[in-house]
């Protein structure tokens, strides 16, 4: 791991370590990380995938990239190719590449071979009588009618099931576990079922497909992983798990469950996001407001700020909310450091500077990044127009403004300084079309021979060079604090923030921007920091997103110490 993400000891890596020193497993460690096909991945699975790759780098093993797609319906293959791309984006890469497809034929022969056993039997239960018949936590389930089938006639009924002699539904394979088990999950659970679609690695091949719970251990075994990391709610799952390798004989991973990321505003479930997509609350998977790792890439976070955040959070036994400050807070923390500094003036207001020369300009210098020397400066032009922001200027400014007013004197950002000498008015709306000022020339570089100060420093840009863009300014798209709860009949989509995406189309940015690329990261001064977009940028058109604020509460909270 890098010097900005270390190492935290946690209860996985005590286990994995006391496994090592007794031997286990041959002192092998091997993880993987077995993401459904059914969706873009979002932050929480990149904690995941952290922590699975993180572990297998650690200790010197190896990590297997394993696509659990067993239910074609809702699995495609623009999901295994954006799954694919994030990982590697969060720089990682597989040992193996995997697909649970691709144990098909041995998951039918273990099947098989629990029910020659007396362990499974194909039932004609429909999907709702199986659920009656279960039970509840109360009160033990009963047992299917169908329960005790002779082997010979589960084999054949199993046999034509594949052979797709029955329709959706019609019969399942169950396996014989316990109906009195107070673990509902015991309660012989389905292990096969009916289903005509095409699934997108085998076509029309299969038409009965393995429950997960079935799968999930089993192909751990094939791609002999010793540590099976999973979230919480899967440790319910566990008896099943071990039982299925125990029936079966064999190679037995170890199944650690670990507390899943719940982040303060933000919808976590796939099926919230694909509903999201689907009822076009955002423009699609990767709109920036959306929490999934393509969403939060286009928006322009980076890598190196969501291993850090994942780091920092670690991985616990207990559920909780983390507040999304803390992940803008290591975000903000690695873009300062790389981000390149230039000047953009987003609500402009037209300063007329009356005694600098008409017709001339110059170019003055400026610093790249004040966190890295080695990123040099640039030229920016300086002319006798110029925009500044209309936040930067009062008419008749309350206490505590120091900035731009009337008669009074401020620094422009690596220029001169400025006084306000008159302010032209719209005759019809009241509305400020413009200010006229006076520079000090002696005062290049922003400061005074004669020791004068100033209270304020504002940022601008050359009228005549500067370039109009369109930037994005990106708000949280839920605005309940936790998404998780909600009231019995509470619609979540409720909570939708109407103004999570506001565009401004009036923005002017200093010209070297022309040069924007895709991935490179900007702080416009004392706004913020952006991207240029990956989608909607056009030759003639720069669109800028921002990533996030230069604000940072988090680091507040934690001084606070709260």
């Amino acid at each position: 791991m890098t010097e900005q993400e270390p190492v935290r000891s946690d209860f996985i890596r005590e286990i994995i370590e006391n496994d090592l020193a007794t031997g286990k497993h041959g002192g092998r460690v091997q993880t993987r990380f077995p993401p459904e096909p059914n969706g873009y991945l979002h932050v929480g699975h990149a904690k995941a995938i952290c922590l699975n790759f993180g572990i297998a780098r650690q200790y010197g093993g190896k990590c297997n990239l394993r696509f659990d797609d067993t239910n074609p319906t809702k699995e495609e293959t623009e999901y295994v190719d954006s799954i694919m791309e994030d990982v590697r984006w969060l720089g990682f890469e597989w040992d193996g590449l995997y697909y649970a497809s691709d144990y098909f034929e041995q998951l039918y022969q273990w099947a098989v071979q629990l029910i020659e056993a007396g362990k499974a039997f194909v039932c004609d239960l429909t999907a709702d009588q199986v659920r009656e018949f279960r039970g509840s936590p109360m009160e033990a389930g009963r047992p299917s009618p169908f329960r005790d089938r002779p082997v010979g006639e589960n084999l054949d009924l199993f046999r034509r099931m594949r052979a797709g002699e029955f329709p959706d539904g019609a019969r399942t394979l169950r396996a014989k576990v316990d109906m009195a088990s107070p673990n509902i999950n015991l309660r012989d659970p389905v292990l096969y079922r009916i289903l005509h679609a095409t699934h997108h690695r085998t076509g029309d091949a299969w038409c009965i497909y393995p429950m997960y719970d079935f799968a999930h251990g089993q192909c751990d075994s094939i791609e002999q992983i010793t540590h099976s990391i999973c979230t919480l709610e899967f440790e319910i799952h566990r008896p099943l798990y071990d039982w299925f390798i125990r029936e079966l004989g064999i190679f037995a991973p170890r199944q650690i469950e670990f507390a899943r990321l719940n982040l303060t505003y933000t919808v976590m479930s796939k099926r919230k996001l694909l509903q999201l997509v689907q009822e076009n609350f955002v423009s699609g998977w990767d709109d920036p407001r959306m929490p999934t790792i393509a969403g939060m890439r286009r928006r322009g976070y980076t890598p190196e700020g969501l291993r850090a955040f994942c780091a920092t959070i670690g991985v616990t036994k207990f559920n909780s909310l983390t507040d999304v400050a803390l992940l803008e807070h290591h975000l903000r923390d690695d873009l300062n450091r790389r981000a390149l500094r230039v000047m953009a003036v987003l609500d402009p207001i037209k300063v007329v500077i009356d005694n600098y020369p008409e017709g001339q300009s110059e170019e003055l210098d400026a610093i790249n990044n004040p966190e890295d020397a080695s990123m040099g400066t640039r030229k920016v032009p300086f002319s006798r127009e110029i925009y500044i922001e209309r936040d930067d200027f009062r008419e008749d400014p309350p206490k505590k403004f120091f900035r731009l007013a009337p008669g009074r004197e401020v620094r422009l950002r690596y220029a001169y300084f400025l006084r306000c000498e008159r302010v032209v008015k719209d005759e019809a709306t009241g509305e400020i079309k413009e200010l006229h000022c006076t520079y000090d020339p002696a005062t290049r570089g922003g400061n005074a021979p004669d020791g004068r100060k100033v209270q304020a420093t504002i940022h601008w840009v050359s009228v005549p060079q500067s370039l109009a863009v369109e930037v994005r300014d990106y708000d949280r798209l839920y605005l309940k604090e936790d998404t998780n709860d909600l009231g019995e009949n509470e619609d979540w989509r409720t909570h939708i923030n109407p103004k999570s995406l506001i565009v401004n189309t009036s923005a002017r940015v200093e010209p070297g921007l022309a040069q924007a690329r895709i991935g490179t990261a900007y702080q416009f001064e004392r706004q913020g920091y952006y991207c240029l977009d990956s989608v909607d940028v056009t030759r003639d058109r720069l669109v800028f997103n921002r990533t996030v604020g230069l604000k940072d509460s988090w680091a507040k909270i934690e001084k606070r110490g709260v």
